[in-house]
């Protein structure tokens, strides 16, 4: 029979009556309203930083997004509606515009002469699809080329279409019968405008006379054409081929190319042809008054190159350089000092977009060099797996990290500056400094400056130096035991006031650094060996009386005051039982030689959780680190262990199980671990987890692509038996406070949150001498359970009788390398200053915020004055007790997508919107809250999308944002010289008006695409004011029909539509201020 638990049934009427209460105060506790709130509702407000700004186009395919970047520390970010891929760009050179090519069919006209770039036109295809545009320079016709082999035409200033058509079957040969394809490239004769090569993709090219409306020369070649370029005097031009082959053709001369080349083809020696190659994607032409032309251009490699990177080849007279990069090439660009086709180029650097990353390559210097690049693209190098936002930092925080930052720069960059120089700053950064750092696959993490609305990388720190290497003669780690991605940070904690680091991986451990300005050579890294058992096996105990060390040090490090035994390393000697299980056995095998360490974060302490008895270690859960103390705690499902970093010793090791069950963590029961049993994971984890191995353990989040679904723990009635099989550390928190009841002074705490929405508080005696603090132990003792939650606990804080956040006690950095005289002349301990406690009368007040509700806890009576219930159909995904200016809030983002303020202590809702819902793993791993209303997360493995939530940093924004288009004079057009104008050598310009125009070429077919005002249009504006209009008659009738208070109505109604004509007036003044200017602007 199964036996009843009575425990069981106390639970399930605990969490029934929680469940009842809402956010309202408790009738019995009114001591909190002294606290004086002072954040409202119109202090929030969501939106998203968007960056600055363009001097170079290049589009990115499968992205629906356009990126422009400009002088460094400037970059915009434009989206498009839908899911359509840019396929083109075509900038206006000098007139503040830019338009866009989807693949949807549908071109764009986007104002760039404002600071947020908004779409003024659209011009949507029916019949046919693009394939090519062009726009000459200086014109205001747009050629688009289409997949039927036609070319139509459009004026960008209506971005209307012209009657004049280019139809495939008039450019061709009358005779031929075959289509020629779609076409694959449009461009103007440099010295005759009204010449227009065509080219289409089975290896026609078509030379047509606009003015005459019929072909001039035709050029045939076997092989499929991808590109064209022309020489600028107009008289050749270049084609490249599917088979890697170069043809340059001379214009009069149709019959056969001039010259065939295959610049990466073997030459055979019987004359014979050379073996085909890959396609050359594009080829480019620039010319040069002073040496031989360049000739860029991508693919074309030799089909017996398998595995080789994607290249960009560089042809400048007799010599060829082979320029390899990371990432394939999606497109290049020429970077040229003048804007005329019909003048001697004169290149100077190639912008590269690679599918990862953007390249500029210094063309005047030996070798090619690539330019620094000023942007932070290097984000995507390995894919981020956690990331943390820190808002309001100590000043000099910024300027250390990049001194140090500074000297990791590699060598061989072009010694001049970055050629890209377009846009004007703008008031880009905030009045603090804020930092992001991103954990990533590959074990490095990355800080990086976010003051500005640009991110800056400061400096970078890898953790796979302090493991040793796997060369090729030793055997490979088990993949039970190692991942693909062993040493991918999984959380992190950083003290930005003490500079002290804590890193958690996959693979089980945690690094402790120390920022020093020193070089060091370390002979041997501290390790720390930590065996964190299962839960208490209530009937048997370990077979053969078991092994009870909690801890296995180094030699020469102390031993853990709970009488753990120094052991061998585990590194050189593992141990293993009669059975053959591992045991004692870490994931990774920490350094053995001197590691050195140049200036920056260096490594103070390395935790490993081992084996035990065949089982892997489970991932760990929760961190945290507290420099005042000098301790680390980690969390995950088997318990917690404290961790001293000074000393190099392990404090405490318990199960959850032995927390909620025993007063004395020293007064151990033999334990054992569950073979077979599996780790429950905290917050989100797949759904498929379930079933995993014991080698799915130690794996990355990145190494798993199976996220699709999700398990959660989302009730708080589980049974105290459940609760002892699979509760897990969710959340850890140090803190100066009251954990006792009884208790009058705060002490130093540390408060642990469970999975089942449990709240333990530990207390902690730390030697306040520092001469006696690397010679006395701290001493740990438990207070048992201060509150219980619905969900996991995700976020606690403690504030004061005042309602000020009551931050952590935490140390000033000092440098651990530098002399000792230095050392104690810096060193110094920031006080919390917390407030004594009378006898029977509260002073902190503790929040707790769970994956359901949150509550805010008297201390020390341990009551609870307020409580809210955040979400009963979803759950909190990250919550953080944040500072705003005008106070201290508590902010949430829900499963569902909601993002929601809470004010403290009453919690009342002050801001909820529905914002993102949660569609990939990605954002809930790395979704943070900061102060000062920050927020950030990843949209994709190499976007960070930030956002605020505050009112005052919104209004703040649009002076934040740079000019996007500072205009420049143009340079004067080249001398046609006496002889040229007097014969008709020169250039040749073409009213274009003339044979584009409405009155000379009609009207195109209205079927054959559509227009759509922009919403920067004036059309747009025209539109919504009209649209309130309109709404405001609509109202005015079905009130009339209501029989509603028609007098009050006509009132109300006349007041609203005299702020409609007030607004109509606006729109007209601003037609006239811009009426008198040029296009781009109507």
């Amino acid at each position: 029979m199964k036996k009843f638990n009575i425990r069981k049934v106390f639970d399930g009427l605990t969490a029934v009556s929680s469940s009842s209460s809402s956010a309202s105060p408790q009738p019995s506790n009114r001591e909190n309203d002294i606290i004086q709130e002072t954040l409202q509702s119109e202090h929030f407000q969501l939106c998203k930083h968007d960056t600055l700004l363009p001097a170079v186009e290049l589009h990115s395919m499968l992205s629906c997004s356009v990126r422009s970047f400009g002088r460094a520390g400037l970059e915009c970010y434009c989206q498009h509606e839908g899911n359509s891929a840019v396929i083109q760009l075509q900038f206006l050179i000098n007139e503040g515009a830019l338009v866009s090519a989807l693949s949807d069919d549908s071109i764009h006209l986007w104002n760039l002469r404002q600071k947020i770039p908004a779409i003024l036109h659209s011009l949507k295809f029916n019949r046919e699809r693009i394939t090519f545009c062009h726009l000459p320079f200086q014109s205001k016709w747009l050629y688009i080329g289409t997949e039927r082999g036609n070319i139509h035409i459009v004026n960008v200033e209506s971005f209307t279409l012209s009657g004049y058509v280019i139809m495939w079957n008039k450019a061709i040969e009358l005779s031929s019968k075959n289509h020629p394809g779609p076409v694959v490239h449009i461009s103007d004769n440099p010295m005759d405008e009204g010449k227009l090569l065509i080219g289409f993709e089975c290896g026609i090219v078509v030379l047509w006379d606009l003015r005459s409306k019929k072909a001039d020369y035709r050029y045939s070649y076997d092989e499929a054409i991808h590109s064209v370029a022309w020489h600028h005097e107009g008289k050749q031009f270049v084609c490249s081929h599917s088979d890697g082959t170069l043809t340059t053709w001379n214009v009069r001369s149709p019959a056969k190319p001039a010259q065939i080349i295959t610049p990466h083809g073997k030459q055979p020696r019987d004359g014979r042809k050379p073996d085909p190659c890959k396609p050359i994607l594009k080829v480019e032409y620039k010319t040069a008054k002073a040496g031989e032309p360049f000739m860029v251009l991508s693919g074309g490699l030799s089909y017996d190159t398998v595995g080789r990177r994607a290249c960009l080849t560089v042809m400048h007279g007799k010599s060829t350089a082979v320029l390899e990069m990371d990432y394939p090439i999606v497109d290049f660009l020429t970077l040229c000092e003048t804007p005329y086709p019909n003048d001697y180029q004169e290149p100077y650097a190639v912008v590269v977009l690679l599918e990862k990353d953007l390249v500029v390559v210094d063309l005047a210097q030996t070798g090619y060099p690539s330019f620094e690049n000023p942007y932070p693209l290097s984000i995507h190098e390995s894919p981020v797996t956690c990331c943390e936002y820190f808002a309001d930092c100590p000043a000099e925080l910024i300027p250390a990290l990049y001194s140090v930052g500074s000297r990791q720069k590699r060598q061989g960059y072009s010694k001049k500056e970055w050629p890209i120089s377009g846009g004007n700053w703008g008031q880009g950064a905030q009045s603090y400094p804020e930092i992001i750092i991103t954990g990533h696959a590959d074990g490095s993490v990355k800080f990086w400056d976010a003051s500005a609305l640009m991110l800056q990388v400061l400096y970078k720190l890898k953790t796979a130096k302090v493991f040793e290497k796997v060369t090729a003669k030793e055997e490979k780690p088990s993949p039970d035991v190692v991942d693909e991605d062993p040493f991918a940070i999984h959380s992190l904690s950083w003290c930005p006031e003490s500079r002290v680091l804590c890193l958690a991986a996959v693979s089980a451990h945690v690094i402790v650094y120390r920022f020093s300005k020193h070089e060091v050579t370390t002979e041997t890294v501290q390790l720390l060996e930590v065996r964190m058992q299962c839960e208490l096996n209530d009937v048997d105990s370990l077979e053969g009386g078991g092994e009870q060390a909690s801890a296995v040090s180094t030699p020469g490090a102390s031993s853990s005051p709970q009488g753990s035994t120094p052991q061998p390393h585990p590194s050189s000697s593992s141990t293993s039982s009669s059975e053959g299980l591992r045991d004692n056995v870490p994931c990774l095998k920490v350094r053995s030689s001197p590691l050195k360490q140049s200036p920056g974060y260096q490594v103070e302490l390395v935790i490993q959780l081992l084996w035990v008895s065949g089982e892997p270690p489970q991932q760990i859960s929760s961190l945290a680190v507290n420099s005042a103390y000098g301790l680390v705690v980690l969390g995950n499902g088997n318990g917690v262990a404290v961790v001293d970093y000074l000393q190099k010793t392990l404090l405490l090791n318990v199960t959850t199980a032995e927390m909620h069950g025993l007063p004395d963590p020293h007064q151990r029961q033999p334990r054992s671990p569950r073979k077979g049993r599996h780790p429950s994971g905290v917050g989100l984890c797949d759904g498929n987890d379930g079933g995993a191995t014991s080698e799915d353990r130690c794996k990355s989040p990145t190494s798993d692509a199976r996220d699709g679904s999700f398990i959660h723990s989302r009730s708080s009635s589980m049974g105290s038996i459940d609760r002892e099989a699979r509760e897990v550390i969710s959340s850890l928190h140090f803190f100066e406070t009251l954990s006792r009841k009884n208790e009058l002074v705060p002490v130093p705490s540390l408060w642990l949150g469970t999975s089942l929405g449990t709240v333990l508080a530990i207390s902690l005696l730390v030697p306040s001498a520092s001469e006696l603090r690397l010679q006395q132990a701290v001493a740990v003792s438990f207070c048992g359970s201060v509150v219980r939650l619905k969900g996991g606990i995700l976020r606690m804080a403690v504030m004061d009788s005042t309602g000020s956040l009551v931050p952590p006690a935490c140390e000033s950095w000092y440098d651990p390398n530098a002399p000792e005289e230095e050392r104690e002349r810096t060193r110094s301990r920031r006080p919390t200053s917390p407030s004594s406690s009378q006898e029977n009368q509260d002073c902190q007040y503790a929040v707790v915020c769970s994956e359901k509700q949150a509550k805010v806890v008297a201390l020390p009576s341990q009551n609870c004055i307020y409580d809210h219930n955040i979400t009963e159909t979803s759950f909190v995904l990250r919550a953080d007790v944040v500072i705003m200016s005008a106070g201290i809030c508590v902010a949430c983002f829900c499963a569902n997508g909601h993002i929601m303020t809470l004010s403290l202590p009453s919690l009342r809702p002050l801001l909820d919107v529905n914002y993102l819902p949660l569609t990939d793993m990605r954002i809930a791993r790395t979704f943070c809250f900061s102060n000062l209303g920050q927020a950030l997360y990843l949209t994709s493995p190499m976007e960070i999308q930030r956002l605020t939530y505050s009112q005052e940093t919104c209004d703040n924004l649009q002076e934040m944002l740079g000019e996007l288009f500072t205009p420049v004079e143009t340079p004067e057009a080249p001398n046609r010289g006496f002889f040229k104008g007097l014969f008709g050598g020169g250039a040749q310009s073409l009213d274009r008006e003339d044979l584009f125009g409405e009155l000379a070429a009609g009207r195109a077919s209205r079927s054959l695409a559509q227009h759509i005002p922009g919403p920067g249009s004036m059309e747009g504006m025209k539109g919504a004011a009209s649209g309130v209009v309109g709404e405001l008659a609509r109202a005015r009738i079905a009130l009339d029909e209501r029989g509603q208070k028609l007098g009050e109505l006509e009132e109300r109604t006349a007041a609203m539509m005299a702020s409609a004509d007030a607004f109509s007036r606006h729109a007209h003044d601003v037609m006239l201020k811009y009426k008198d200017k040029k296009w781009y602007q109507l």
